[in-house]
């Protein structure tokens, strides 16, 4: 598959991006310090991807998806730009996975290809990456390119860099912190966590090792994940979503549908088990085409969910399994939680699903949080299933409907109880949540030291020493439209936001060689008039562009850009006339040669 990458146009080369504060031994193999360096996942959710350098060498912890922001216009996916890192891929050592969500392993297929570095991570994810790369057709060894370890711990010696890792909950199966160790000191890199202790499908995080890694002297830094560090409330449990499934459950009408993330095995599980419990039989909706397709979906997370022992192969069934019970017998989980065009929930909302039809007496769980974005999408399935009279329960009408993966103030209290870092360098969240885990780091947890940086900012770490931003590098990200990845400011960008905001004016001019118009201006419009033949805005513009390029000199009109600028005048006079002065359409002017 050919991509093609547009270069940022504000990108600076390499050669201007002047390093800040290092002195003239820190690009040296003698140097003894271990720098961190965040390309994306700093000041926002999603897009992670951090590196660690050490002489010279770097370790790339996850290489997570961006959430798209409607403002960027267009676009399917979006990333971190690597162009940096990509002139240093021969000291590149590896990729360490913390854990299988998107936003932490979901642009590999885009960017481990560029790299070819060792990918180290648990057999979940490596499940994910596998069918991932097999669906696209990426050309990867499974047995040399991704190096499994164990889920409760190990050691990777991926030189010059010692990771120790260790198991932690969150809304995914084996979930890990990652202990870097270098002579430069020891890092403690979290990944997403929270303190869920009553997890039900695999053992609490391990405590031991955090009390003792934590209690460290040597511990260097901590680089924890912020998330949700500003909610007050004590931790929901998966158990306690358990118990409020099966309360709606066993009062509904009617068939109780559940929408959440396709990788919470373990909500899956507490799905299965409330519907059991209510006398149901809990099913997963299956894709309507049963042809392969090129991504992993809830299918597949069931059959892995299987397969790993975190579900029974009784646990949950398909829904062609048991669509003819009755209503009131039938538990359905899906996809659709974030009003994703092409889940199944949206689908059912737009009426795309033969087999399967929304009712009256069905009731719609969202079990999950709306990711920031998502907004939007997710307002119009609560009003669609609210016209349909369906019943819904969210998470902000009912209690104890979602467990979240991330730690709030109760849990990072624990936290720093028991880790007390040197330096704290908060991570992934926005600003204000990052301060919070930051304050509370040093408040807590004794840290002398708060980084709370921008992404490209590298930060230059030794034991015993104050840190400091050595160098900052120009990041940015990358949208992957179709095949073609472009830059988040490419000029195609721009255009089509400025025409959605403001509108377009399409003219072809009949001219002859010398610049003479040889016919009336053909006009049209995209946002700014009515393209009949009869629209008064347009026979204006017509007019007055004919004008305006009547009165250019013999010598004006030869040149082309004169005639585009008379077209810009000409338009603009009408169109802001009529519809205010802030009107500022994109113009495309086209010649016929008569």
């Amino acid at each position: 598959m050919v991509k093609v990458r547009e270069k940022k146009s504000s990108e600076k080369s390499e050669e201007t991006l002047k390093p800040t504060g290092m002195n003239k031994f820190e690009n040296d193999a003698n140097d003894e310090k271990i720098y961190f360096m965040a390309l994306g996942g700093l000041e926002h959710i999603g897009q992670n991807m951090y590196l660690y350098k050490y002489k010279g060498k770097y370790l790339v912890v996850d290489c997570g998806m961006g959430f798209l922001e409607e403002e960027i216009g267009a676009g399917d996916v979006k990333y971190c730009d690597t162009t940096w890192l990509e002139k240093r891929k021969k000291d590149v050592v590896g990729f360490v996975i913390t854990h299988g969500h998107e936003d932490h392993i979901g642009a590999l297929k885009y960017i481990w290809p560029k790299f070819r570095k060792p990918i180290y991570c648990t057999k979940f994810p490596a499940d994910i990456l596998i069918k991932t790369f097999k669906g696209i057709e990426l050309d990867f060894n499974p047995d040399k390119d991704i190096v499994v370890f164990d889920a409760n711990g190990a050691t990777l010696n991926i030189a010059p860099f010692e990771v120790e890792t260790f198991h932690v909950t969150h809304s995914i199966p084996e979930a890990q912190m990652l202990i870097i160790k270098t002579p430069a000191g020891k890092i403690l890199h979290t990944g997403d966590w929270t303190f869920n202790d009553n997890n039900p499908i695999e053992p609490a995080t391990d405590f031991a090792r955090l009390r003792e890694i934590g209690s460290d002297p040597k511990l260097l830094a901590c680089v924890s994940d912020s998330t949700s560090s500003s909610r007050q409330e004590p931790q929901t449990t998966e158990t306690q979503v358990r118990e409020t499934f099966t309360e709606i459950m066993k009062n509904a009408p009617g068939r109780v549908l559940v929408t959440g993330y396709s990788r919470s095995i373990a909500r899956i599980k507490m799905f299965a088990e409330a519907a059991r419990a209510a006398g149901r039989v809990a099913a997963i909706k299956e894709r309507s085409n049963p042809n392969p397709v090129p991504y992993v979906g809830l299918p597949d997370f069931r059959e892995m969910g299987i397969e790993l022992a975190y579900l029974n192969k009784d646990d949950v069934y398909l829904y062609s399994d048991i669509k003819d019970l009755p209503a009131e017998k039938q538990a359905i989980f899906l996809t659709g939680s974030q009003g994703e065009q092409y889940a199944m929930l949206t689908r059912l909302c737009r009426g795309h699903v033969k087999e399967m039809k929304l009712m009256p007496t069905d009731t719609v769980l969202f079990s999950s949080i709306i990711i920031p974005g998502r907004e939007q999408d997710v307002s119009y399935l609560y009003n669609k299933l609210a016209r349909m009279g369906i019943k819904t329960h969210t998470i902000y009408d009912t209690d104890h409907l979602h467990a979240s993966g991330h730690a709030g103030r109760p849990e990072f209290e624990r936290f720093y109880d028991m880790v007390h870092p040197q330096v704290s360098i908060p991570m992934h969240g926005d600003y204000i949540n990052e301060m919070l885990n930051g304050k509370m780091a040093m408040e807590r947890g004794g840290a002398k030291h708060m980084m709370v940086v921008h992404n490209g900012e590298m930060i230059a770490l030794k034991d015993g020493e104050a840190p400091y931003i050595a160098e900052t590098i120009e990041t940015g990200f990358v949208v992957m439209e179709g095949e073609t990845e472009r830059s988040a400011d490419d000029q195609v960008y721009k255009n089509r936001k400025k025409i959605a905001m403001n509108g377009a004016v399409f003219v072809t001019l009949p001219v002859d060689k010398r610049g003479f118009l040889k016919g009336v201006p053909e006009v049209s419009s995209a946002g700014i008039f009515e393209t009949d033949d009869t629209g008064f805005m347009k026979r204006q513009i017509q007019i007055e562009i004919t004008k305006a390029i009547n009165e250019l000199s013999k010598a004006e009109r030869k040149d082309r850009d004169n005639l585009i600028r008379a077209v810009q005048v000409a338009s603009n006079k009408v169109v802001r006339a009529s519809l205010g002065a802030d009107k500022k359409p994109q113009y495309s002017v086209h010649f016929v040669q008569k």
